[in-house]
This record gives C-alpha cells, sequence and structure tokens, in this order.
C-alpha cells in the first residue's frame, strides 16, 4: 500500500510529470507488477495486462495495443526469470526478455511513449569488490544475463527517452522468493545450509515500485539502479539468518558454498548495485534492508 511509506523522500524534487497520466503495464501478473500497478492506480490511468492477454513476443500485438491506448508511459514488468532454466531454454530467454522489450521499445519511439524498463545486477560478472555503478560495462556470465543485457541494449539504441532501472533479489508477497524458500525450509528441516559466497544486496518488491514512482516524477530519464540499502552488500546466509531472526524461529543456519550448490548457471560472486544516483535524480532514498524485511514480514 502507498500508505506504508517504503523510503524517505530526500528532496522535494517534483517534475512536470506530476499529473494524471495514461501508464501501460505489462506483466501484470508478477510478483513487482501486483505491489505497483494499485500504487499507479491512485494517481493515473493504468491499462495493465500479462502475456496470457497479450504477448510482448509478438511484435503486432504490442504495436496495436500502444497505437490503441496511446499511453504516456509503458512499464515493463514482464520478464524470463529462470535463471538456470534459461541455460537450456535460450531461444524463450531472449524471446522474452531482448526481443519482446525490443517490441516494446519500437512501439514507444512509434507513438512517442516513455518506456520503463527492468534489468537485473546479472548483467555483470561479479568480479568486484565495490557497488556497480549504472555506467560500468556490463559482463554477463549467463544465459539469462546475457537476455537481459540485450533488452537493455534495444532499449538503448532504440530510444532517448526511458528509464532503465537495474534491481537484485526481489522479493515480495505475490510470488515465490528466497524468504518464502527460506520459510518453507525452516518448516521441513532443523538446519538450514545457505550460500555465503555470494554478495548483493536484497530488494523488496514495495520498496522497487515506491522508488518507480519517485523516478517517473522527477523526469529524469536514463539508467539507475535500486536496490534496498546494505551498505556494501550482506550474503544469502546473512539474509537467511535475520529472516529466521524477524519471524522467531531456531533454525540452525549453516555457511556453505556455491560450489556445494551445482546450479546449471553461473552467479555474480558480488552483484551490489550503488544506489547513489537513484536518489540524486529522484529524491527517494532507499530504507535498510532490515527494515524491509520486517515490514515485508508484517504483511504475510
Amino acid at each position: 500500500m502507498v500508505e506504508a511509506v517504503e523510503g524517505k523522500i530526500v528532496s522535494g524534487k517534483q517534475g512536470v510529470l506530476e499529473c494524471i497520466m495514461k501508464i501501460v503495464v505489462a506483466g501484470s501478473k508478477g510478483m513487482l507488477a501486483q505491489d505497483l500497478i494499485p500504487m499507479l492506480e491512485k494517481e493515473h490511468e493504468i491499462f495493465s495486462f500479462d502475456l496470457d492477454e497479450i504477448d510482448i513476443t509478438d511484435k503486432e500485438q504490442i504495436f496495436g495495443l500502444v497505437r490503441k491506448t496511446k499511453p504516456d508511459i509503458v512499464i515493463n514488468c514482464a520478464a524470463y526469470n529462470q535463471v538456470d532454466q534459461a541455460e537450456t531454454d535460450r531461444e524463450t530467454a531472449f524471446l522474452v526478455n531482448a526481443y519482446g522489450v525490443q517490441h516494446l521499445a519500437l512501439a514507444c519511439e512509434e507513438f512517442g511513449s516513455v518506456l520503463c524498463h527492468f534489468s537485473t545486477d546479472y548483467v555483470f560478472d561479479g568480479k568486484t569488490n565495490q557497488p556497480y555503478q549504472p555506467d560500468d560495462q556490463p559482463n554477463p556470465i549467463s544465459v539469462y544475463g546475457e537476455s537481459k543485457r540485450a533488452g537493455e541494449v534495444f532499449v538503448q539504441s532504440i530510444l532517448n527517452r526511458y528509464y532503465l532501472i537495474r534491481t537484485s533479489s526481489l522479493y515480495g508477497k505475490y510470488g515465490q522468493n528466497f524468504v518464502y524458500t527460506i520459510l518453507r525450509l525452516a518448516k521441513e528441516n532443523e538446519i538450514l545450509r545457505i550460500v555465503r559466497d555470494q554478495t548483493m544486496s536484497p530488494t523488496w518488491t514495495v520498496n522497487l515500485a515506491q522508488g518507480l514512482i519517485e523516478l517517473i516524477h522527477s523526469g529524469n530519464f536514463g539508467v539507475y539502479h535500486l536496490t534496498d540499502r546494505t551498505e556494501g552488500g550482506i550474503s544469502w546466509f546473512e539474509f537467511a539468518k535475520e529472516i529466521l531472526k524477524v519471524k522467531g524461529l531456531g533454525n540452525e543456519v549453516v555457511p556453505t558454498t556455491s560450489q556445494e550448490f551445482a546450479h546449471p548457471a553461473k552467479r555474480p560472486t558480488y552483484s551490489v548495485l550503488d544506489t547513489t544516483l537513484f536518489t540524486e535524480r529522484s529524491g527517494y532514498e532507499p530504507i535498510p534492508w532490515q527494515e524491509s524485511l520486517k515490514r515485508f514480514m508484517d504483511t504475510i
């Protein structure tokens, strides 16, 4: 809900887009969209759809939709997020994450709409120990990361007016995620073995949605990073321990390494995203990850 303020507005800057807008949201049944749409509906006219209604991989469908609705902004929450499955299903990953995005970008260019597209920390290789800046050079190490990077390239090469937001390790009320997985495993096992050698910043979908709205109101186009604040990142091990702590569960959590879990897709060892530019341009300041987790736990 919008009333539960998930971040602090540190700047009163509001741009010319602070008005009622017509907004199309793709991927309406996804975890992010289900938090975002109710927020947007409080101020704007929303038309939303999911892949079973309008297929973003079908160029004609997308052009027909944008031509008919004439939106001010198209927000793309649709994505192929099966990181491991993408290694053997490259075609589908690229159809959705790259060519579907290309269709949206071309339609926005044709009919004068702004595109807001979400990408991922997985476009980076993780071979650093400093948070990634928005202008750092991507180097994906998985098919999923490659497909998301291809989508970014289409957005940046086709459009001048866009919001490209990279985020990380999403969790929310309306989809499967790490928090739900840990709570399920805690019911089934006294001891949990969790990876400690991957550093990231988890992100509550409500916070991401709130930040996006502030960015749209600012009217400042460009490439941005937005996650919850971790002051340099945390491991999945640390995140799991905090989940159990907030829930009041006493399961033992044992640190392990990525090598002990043979995933088909490689993960970046370090994929923390620097959110400074987002705050400077939008006025939205991410809150600490521990506070986000507590607020989320209060909703489930």
